[in-house]
């Protein structure tokens, strides 16, 4: 039990740098996290000697002076984490329509290489690049500039990604190819808005990398940070009250039965989570309706492959897979037809060279699947969870076979997760990949904002403004503004 100057709900990527953010202006600041691990997404675990991500499997734009590279920078990352850049020539590999396409780093060779496959289609590919770099520029946290804080940029937030897409390339293959990792965001065609396609994908164009020897090492320095500036965290810490008078929180109770008092309160769990921790009344009802009527993005489910030693190549790229004419299966999606498509990658390891010593394979899954064991947790589901689980993995081994022949006879030994361990371990509603579901049919629904009604009360992470490792860099700025005045804080970036 103690007095702060900020309590925060949730340890993951989002609650942890704001806590180093506040922390080291000199805020007394408590992290809770209701897990026994921290990082959310971050997590790692291990099989057989092998790590696997849970989450970041690779992330975007740590190249000296880009935008990724300075934030982590100013957290004290850089230079104690380490990265294996992706193949410049082929980070991602998008295998639709039986052919194999390849997204190249750097806006140039991004342009070049696909050109090469679609040579009538290059000032279309000019000219979607130039605009996705414009919408990212647009966003004032993106390049770092210091003027009124711009999360989205002034652009319409109206326009889809898909639409967009479509004006501008005239081919239906390159149109599905240029979509072709929307897996990243759980792309939605007829929902997902431009600025979420382009910034996750010119970020990446940027440079793209994988940390190796697994993403809980950002967790680690990001919890010593926050210790070091004089902060508290706790895991095992799970909130389930808040409590508070004339529109001001005053204090988190603990299912362990402690009290934490706090002046300002930041959760970077999802919204309906925080809501229904707040004493009746103090939110009103159309706030609740409005976020209990939101679309969350698709669940996903996985297979963890750990590979017999010095059998299978170890890949520098991903590989994106499709058994069917439209990459944006999040909008179509089908149990009969399933698996439809999937991302299979590597895990990088200092022990790894030639060969690789374990992947992941990620297809979408939909909640409704998992549902009659919904009021289950992890390690406790039952035979016949385990048995639908061994299933679903066999059916996707079968499929990621087909275009990898002999991966079987290679196989150690595998393990899967679905959406119900992504919400035990993450916290997100029905096993959510990304959060609040945003929607360029209503972007000012789906949008959701750092500051609250409550005078205290804040949000941060994945479910506010955008996603991923940027994306929720980006979101804990915004949050952290709400305390600190922004042009400092992007003063104190730009010079770490």
């Amino acid at each position: 039990m103690g007095k702060y100057d900020v309590v925060i709900i949730g340890g993951g990527l989002g609650g942890l740098l704001c806590g180093n953010i506040l922390s080291k202006e000199g805020f007394n600041v408590c992290v809770l996290e209701k897990n026994h691990k921290l990082g959310g997404s971050l997590q790692t675990f291990g099989r057989k000697g092998c790590i696997f991500n849970t989450g970041l499997n690779y992330t975007e734009s740590l190249d000296e002076g880009q935008v990724l590279n300075q934030y982590f920078r100013y957290f004290g990352l850089m230079d104690k984490i380490n990265l294996q850049r992706l193949d410049k020539d082929g980070f991602e590999l998008i295998h639709f329509n039986n052919g194999l396409y390849p997204f190249a780093m750097g806006e140039s060779n991004f342009v070049n290489t696909l050109a090469a496959g679609f040579p009538a289609e290059r000032n279309g590919l000019l000219e979607y690049s130039r605009r996705i770099r414009q919408v990212c520029s647009a966003i004032s946290l993106y390049t770092l500039r210091e003027e009124q804080i711009s999360i989205f940029g002034n652009y319409d937030l109206n326009i889809g990604a898909a639409d967009y897409i479509a004006s501008v390339i005239s081919d239906p293959r390159l149109r599905n190819i240029l979509a072709g990792n929307n897996l990243l965001y759980a792309g939605h065609e007829t929902k997902t808005p431009l600025f979420i396609h382009a910034l996750i994908n010119h970020s990446f164009i940027e440079s793209a990398w994988r940390v190796v020897d697994g993403s809980h090492q950002l967790v680690n320095v990001l919890k010593s940070n926050i210790l070091a500036n004089g902060g508290s965290v706790f895991t095992g810490s799970k909130v389930v009250r808040l409590t508070g008078k004339n529109n001001v929180i005053e204090g988190a109770h603990l299912e362990n039965g402690n009290f934490e008092e706090g002046k300002y309160f930041i959760a970077g769990i999802h919204p309906q989570q925080v809501l229904s921790m707040v004493e009746p009344g103090m939110i009103r009802k159309a706030f609740f309706a409005r976020i209990n009527g939101l679309d969350d993005t698709m669940g996903m489910f996985t297979v963890y492959i750990v590979f017999r030693k010095n059998t299978f190549p170890y890949m520098n790229h991903n590989f994106y897979h499709f058994n069917q004419d439209n990459t944006w299966i999040a909008s179509d999606y089908r149990i009969s037809q399933w698996p439809q498509n999937y991302l299979f990658m590597n895990t990088a390891t200092s022990g790894a060279g030639t060969y690789a010593e374990s992947g992941s394979v990620i297809t979408y899954m939909h909640f409704d699947e998992v549902r009659k064991w919904e009021k289950t947790f992890t390690g406790h589901r039952g035979d016949d969870y385990l048995a639908f689980k061994r299933a679903k993995g066999e059916l996707l081994l079968n499929e990621v076979e087909k275009q990898f022949p002999g991966l079987r006879k290679n196989i150690d030994a595998w393990y899967t997760s679905t959406p119900l361990t992504w919400r035990d371990y993450t916290g997100t509603r029905a096993g959510s990949a990304y959060g609040i579901l945003k929607d360029y049919n209503r972007p000012l629904e789906s949008i959701i904002m750092p500051r609250t009604k409550i005078s205290n009360l804040y949000l941060t992470g994945q479910n506010t403004n955008v996603h991923g490792i940027l994306g929720v860099t980006i979101s804990s700025l915004v949050t952290c503004a709400e305390l600190i005045d922004f042009r400092y804080l992007i003063q104190k970036i730009r010079n770490a």
